[in-house]
């Protein structure tokens, strides 16, 4: 019995050594309270505060938009593994499937419904209708989706992330718009490239 424990006790201490590092996997603990930037000799209390959010309440957009404090905009999040985005949907508006590779989003309806989904690593897909006051969470790293069904209303949500640069990888523009093959793409989703050109031709900005 002695001799079986023996012969596992390197497995043991290799998953012991493993543990901390996937439990601490996300945005780096800091050993300060916060993170000064280098142009900076010292820090008022309105290095605290953003107000780029002002701008979105009360406005309604035709198009889908996402404005965001993540650290780019808000740098003293810098450190603090939170961020936030307010997301509007016109009526009929969608966010195609993307991932965040760097955090989960809580994501809280505030006005309007919405259709959201999410397909994990087995490819089994989540979906739920959300109305004004409800909650939904998609995890980490896997494609989700967002989507306002309503022909007639425009929605609003804000949504959280346990990172200060969650990162956002569109699936359509990461596959369409960054240069790949079209002959990859036609074997890939087992089409044409005729229907690839047409599809990158739709994803392409209007001049």
């Amino acid at each position: 019995m002695a001799f079986e424990r023996i012969k596992f006790l390197p497995l043991v201490l290799l998953i012991s050594l493993a543990i901390p590092t996937m439990t601490t996997a996300g945005d780096p603990d800091i050993t300060s309270d916060f993170i000064v930037p280098s142009n900076y000799f010292s820090v008022p209390g309105n290095f605290f505060a953003y107000t780029g959010m002002r701008k979105v309440l009360g406005n309604i957009t035709n198009t889908f938009k996402v404005t965001k404090a993540s650290m780019a905009e808000f740098p003293a999040l810098n450190g603090q593994s939170v961020s936030l985005a307010i997301l509007q949907f016109p009526a009929g508006g969608v966010n195609p499937p993307h991932i965040h590779p760097r955090s989960a989003e809580l994501l809280f309806l505030v006005d309007g419904c919405l259709e959201v989904g999410f397909v994990d690593t087995k490819n089994i897909l989540y979906t739920q209708s959300l109305q004004a006051g409800d909650l939904f969470v998609f995890p980490k790293g896997l494609v989700h989706y967002q989507f306002n069904s309503n022909k007639k209303k425009s929605a609003t949500v804000i949504s959280g992330f346990g990172s200060a640069n969650a990162g956002t990888v569109s699936l359509p523009g990461s596959i369409f718009t960054t240069g790949i093959n079209d002959v990859v793409l036609a074997k890939s989703f087992k089409t044409d490239v005729a229907t690839i050109k047409k599809i990158k031709a739709g994803l392409t900005p209007k001049a």
